[in-house]
């Protein structure tokens, strides 16, 4: 995956004159009381350090993120005894639990309408690395709404009860507001609702025997709040909140019966 990412990053480079290229780029590092992903509690509810570095060029994103625990969990993320508690892949202090490698184009069809196109490398700390295509679009109008397509090509093999490939797909629809609250400081606001075709780490029960397959139903709503401190024309601040539940009885097995919310701080240096 190392040299795929460097190869592209020279492809990039040298597709465009370069007097057209300019390179942007930010690392940050945040820490949240939870890593949530798509409503699944991730962590064992216990907080984690979130880091990452973005660079840009003529349209082309490489983005690396990380997540590594910050306090053991006597509570894994797999339950192997099929009695609602999960007991395998117990987490440790300061393991690195997931990496991140995601390969972006975005460009503007016009001044309305606004694509992205990408694949995302997800590196477990267990077995189940994977690969998610995507395709976004957004509109530049009022809440801003968009709607993103992920097509998990990996995990989707074999993945259904019965030995066959699942559907792998995965629907967001979201939109949001920014308002500027004072000089420097800014509020954002954000809903999604989410469907999941099959996707592979979404299961359901199937037979209330512990045997588990990728549903396809409405799985989770999200809704996101965060504040943003502008320290300088390089570094800002963040603190955010997410709210999230699930949507159907396929995503409650998947989700737990509770809502989940999560919150944390984040600092930002742009390049």
């Amino acid at each position: 995956m190392k040299k795929l990412v460097l190869a592209v990053m020279a492809l990039m480079v040298f597709a465009a004159p370069a007097a057209a290229v300019e390179v942007e780029g930010d690392v940050y590092a945040g820490v949240y009381d939870e890593y949530v992903w798509r409503g699944l509690k991730l962590s064992g509810s216990q907080p984690v350090l979130q880091a990452g570095m973005d660079m840009s060029f003529n349209g082309f994103t490489v983005s690396y993120w990380t997540n590594t625990q910050l306090s053991s969990s006597s509570q894994g993320l797999i339950d192997t005894e099929g009695d609602g508690i999960n007991d395998a892949n117990v987490l440790g202090h300061d393991e690195v639990t997931e990496t991140d490698i995601v390969l972006d184009y975005s460009f503007d069809v016009n001044d309305m309408l606004s694509i992205s196109v990408g694949d995302i490398y997800y590196n477990f700390n267990v077995p189940g690395n994977t690969h998610e295509l995507y395709v976004g679009a957004s509109l530049n109008t009022i809440l801003a709404p968009s709607l993103t397509i992920y097509y998990d090509y990996q995990a989707a093999k074999g993945a259904m009860a019965n030995g066959s490939d699942a559907a792998g797909m995965y629907y967001v629809l979201a939109g949001g507001h920014d308002i500027e609250l004072a000089k420097n400081l800014g509020l954002s606001l954000g809903a999604a609702v989410s469907y999941a075709d099959e996707s592979p780490f979404l299961t359901e029960d199937v037979d209330n025997s512990g045997n588990e397959q990728p549903y396809s139903e409405l799985h989770n709503y999200e809704l996101s709040v965060g504040l943003s401190y502008a320290v300088s024309e390089q570094v800002s601040i963040d603190v955010s909140a997410l709210y999230t539940d699930s949507l159907s009885d396929e995503a409650e097995f998947a989700m737990g019966k509770d809502a989940v919310s999560t919150g944390g701080v984040s600092v930002t240096l742009a390049f």
